[in-house]
């Protein structure tokens, strides 16, 4: 008798502990999400940006009385855009302020690195802010990923751009890191479509600064098309360089570089970039009406212009609203998980494709669209298009 009674103490202390893993950083008043995002490395400008677009969706939440009577509070961790601290900041988010799931991680490796020490205690990794495929391959149930990857975005549109541009020498310039090599992976892959090669492929070190090493290289072998493995300050540097050196191929980057910041802060030499884009830039004068009044919204309340990573943040949590009011007022990580496993997340305001989630489907969408800096402001130049 007393060893069956010790297997079910056993058996109900393991339910317990697995029913509080489930539901950790969820309160009668509160739920308690996590994020990492760059607040002082080179992708400081993005990371502010995203925190701020999920805190204006928080707050709508919020003053509306909350989730089934519960507050959201978020919880940001800076990784300065390095892997070894994204690590450390999982544990702390994880072990020690106990968050229910990690919203809009910023960085491929900064994820990559991080996540087994969320998975360890069945902490979901939601919607990264990066589109490498790591995000939802191999297959997780604590994993979702939103954006077309960047492979796909570049093997789809390189060979559009190759024949649009009627280019002959295509190359290829990427970060030397999972990132930049899914760029080029794509590129090449694309390439092979066409029953071609890159021409060149040269690459750099993360944080790098100074790029006429690899300019030369690509201009010596006759490049007319350049696709870019380049965030902000790395495709800025290229193009940049590229100008002042005679060098003026078509210069293709993905949705990595889609931001404001490119032609803020590389000005009149930016302009003909083409990108591609999963969501579109919110200026404050756009024609759309319903994006015009969200960007005075965001502007009001943080007395700063809003950026497409400033929608990234907010679109991110309105999707963990969706799915969490559709879970019910018993949230578990499994009841979470059930509701992804049916949401539909129809096109919004701001351009983007339907979303939609399964059981076995771990990404949102894999279509994108080309974009290109015209007059200083971006432009979209195609509709959205399946691999």
């Amino acid at each position: 008798m007393k060893t069956v009674h010790i297997a079910f103490s056993l058996a109900a202390a393991l339910l317990a502990s697995q029913a509080t893993a489930q539901s950790q950083g969820v309160s009668k008043t509160e739920i308690v999400l996590g994020s990492i995002q760059d607040l002082s490395g080179p992708l400081a400008g993005y990371g502010k940006q995203a925190r701020l677009g999920m805190m204006l969706r928080i707050d709508e939440l919020n003053e509306q009385g909350g989730l089934h009577g519960r507050k959201i509070k978020l919880l940001v961790e800076d990784s300065g855009y390095d892997p070894k601290r994204a690590v450390l900041a999982a544990q702390k988010l994880v072990n020690q302020d106990k968050i229910f799931l990690m919203a809009g991680h910023l960085g491929t490796a900064q994820n990559n690195a991080a996540m087994p020490v969320q998975f360890e205690k069945n902490v979901i990794n939601f919607m990264p802010i990066t589109a490498a495929r790591e995000m939802y391959e191999p297959f997780h149930k604590l994993k979702y990923s939103f954006a077309a990857t960047y492979y796909d975005q570049i093997r789809t549109s390189l060979p559009k751009m190759v024949k649009d541009k009627g280019a002959k020498k295509v190359c290829a310039i990427y970060q030397d890191d999972e990132f930049g090599l899914e760029v080029v992976r794509g590129a090449e892959a694309g390439m092979k479509a066409l029953g071609a090669e890159l021409a060149e492929k040269t690459s750099y070190k993360r944080g790098a600064t100074d790029f006429s090493s690899q300019v030369a290289k690509m201009k010596a072998a006759g490049c007319d098309l350049v696709a870019m493995g380049t965030i902000i300050r790395e495709t800025i540097g290229t193009i940049a360089e590229a100008r002042k050196t005679g060098f003026n191929p078509t210069f293709l980057g993905t949705s990595a570089a889609y931001t404001d910041l490119i032609h803020k802060l590389g000005g009149k030499a930016m302009d003909g970039l083409y990108t591609t884009m999963t969501v579109q830039h919110p200026y404050l004068d756009e024609a759309s009406q319903p994006i015009r009044f969200w960007a005075t919204k965001y502007k009001t309340k943080f007395n700063e212009d809003p950026t497409v990573f400033s929608v990234y943040g907010y679109d991110i949590i309105d999707m963990f609203i969706k799915a969490a009011q559709k879970a019910g007022p018993n949230l578990t990580t499994e009841s979470f998980i059930k509701a992804m496993d049916t949401l539909v997340v129809p096109a919004d305001i701001f351009g983007s494709a339907e979303l939609s989630f399964g059981p076995q489907k771990r990404l949102g969408s894999d279509m994108s669209r080309l974009s290109q800096i015209q007059d200083g402001r971006w432009k979209p130049i195609s509709e959205y298009v399946k691999p």
